[in-house]
């Protein structure tokens, strides 16, 4: 208990020269702001990573089974059968997906069909981002097409007093070197029903139709892309993706949904730690005022060493005392920013105060910075403090320590 004391009232006790009391204050505030920044931006990463899981969750399935060669295969009912029986599985929809030309009018552009069976809304839950009319693709009368904002934008579509059909076209199977150019593609109209808006890279690029529709549409009959299947919630994940590989077989690939973007997820990844790297250095150089205020402590505590010394005190006692006192400067100014951290990110998270700058865009999905507090980030954030303050205290304690080694 000799350490902690000897080291406790040092930090607080007053030092016959100012500066030191300044720089000692000055790196207790440097590593208070260290630790804010750190817990706030590591929060922040948090809510950011959370909110685009959620929206990649909303498109992307549990698990995703396609061929391993080739673009389609064709349906097999009795593999269905199979699928919906394996463990864990809730459902399973036939998708089949093509890059399209769209036309509405005299606008024009470039997307993919992606053709969903009516156990779609059973997978994912994008039918729930609809922003306009409802997710119905089909009735007895006419086929329907549910349209990314981002699509449906620049085509000028009017919902509410529509004219005409939206155009698909697509390339078609099996005819290529046609005489007549336009004999190599295929057009088909569909009603515009709808909008949905979930993030711009699928607000960009999707047109959801019926199944049937995009069959006919790409000639294929009874072939798709991939089955979707949807998990019951709590599953594990890795193991139902091994039971529904084993029943697929070797001619399928069974992804989950970390593997259906792992680029997207890996970037993410790669983000938050390069982040976490640039403020760990940030307050490794905030670290060198502890250093500075150390040496000028240990200069002015000669007496105090000298006569520790003659009190049968040992050079690594000493040692000891002045580098508990530069990792007791670390942490109490690091408590101190997490605290305010945690109280920012709680008033964050309550009352969204902090807003997007383009939070108006029709783009974004909130106009606030989300933020989810982790408790990996604390854990994360001490350790950097403890080691960063180590590395600053060791060399003013060594000199302490050389000092104590001077008087007989």
């Amino acid at each position: 208990m000799l350490v902690p004391k000897f080291a406790f009232r040092y930090i607080f006790s007053k030092k016959s020269t100012n500066a030191i009391n300044v720089i000692s204050r000055v790196s207790m505030l440097g590593m208070a702001v260290g630790a804010f920044a750190l817990i706030v931006v590591l929060s922040v990463f948090n809510g950011f990573e959370g909110l685009v899981l959620s929206l990649y969750n909303s498109f992307y399935p549990d698990i995703e089974i396609i061929a391993v060669k080739g673009k389609t295969f064709e349906d097999n009912a009795e593999l269905r059968m199979k699928l919906l029986a394996a463990p864990g599985v809730v459902a399973l929809s036939k998708v089949l997906e093509e890059n399209a030309y769209f036309e509405y009018g005299d606008q024009a552009q470039i997307g993919a069909v992606k053709g969903v069976d009516e156990q779609y809304a059973k997978v994912t839950t994008a039918n729930k981002y609809v922003r306009q009319g409802n997710f119905v693709l089909k009735d007895s009368a006419y086929n329907y097409a549910i349209i990314g904002a981002n699509i449906s934008q620049p085509l000028n579509i009017n919902f509410d007093h529509a004219v005409e059909p939206l155009r698909i076209t697509v390339p078609r199977n099996g005819v290529k070197g046609a005489i007549v150019p336009s004999d190599e593609f295929n057009t088909m109209p569909v009603v515009p029903a709808g909008v949905f808006s979930i993030q711009q890279e699928f607000d960009s690029k999707y047109v959801f139709v019926p199944l049937s529709f995009a069959q006919d549409l790409l000639g294929l009959g009874n072939r798709v892309s991939g089955y979707e299947i949807k998990l019951k919630s709590g599953a594990n994940i890795d193991k139902a993706k091994q039971e529904i590989s084993e029943i697929a077989g070797s001619e399928f690939r069974v992804k989950n949904r970390y593997e259906q973007k792992a680029e997207t997820y890996r970037v993410m990844l790669i983000e938050r730690w390069v982040t976490t790297a640039i403020l760990a250095f940030i307050i490794l150089i905030i670290s060198f005022n502890i250093i500075g205020s150390l040496s000028m402590l240990v200069l002015e505590k000669e007496k105090d060493i000298s006569i520790l010394k003659a009190m049968g005190a040992s050079t690594g006692l000493i040692r000891k005392i002045y580098l508990m006192n530069g990792m007791l400067a670390s942490i109490i100014g690091a408590g101190i920013g997490l605290i305010l951290g945690y109280i920012v990110c709680l008033l964050q998270i309550k009352f969204h105060f902090l807003k997007l700058s383009n939070g108006g865009d029709s783009s974004f999905v909130i106009d606030y910075y989300p933020v989810e507090l982790k408790l990996i980030d604390p854990v994360v954030t001490i350790l950097i403090i403890i080691s960063v303050s180590l590395f600053a205290a060791y060399f003013p304690a060594r000199k302490a320590g050389d000092s104590a080694m001077n008087f007989k």
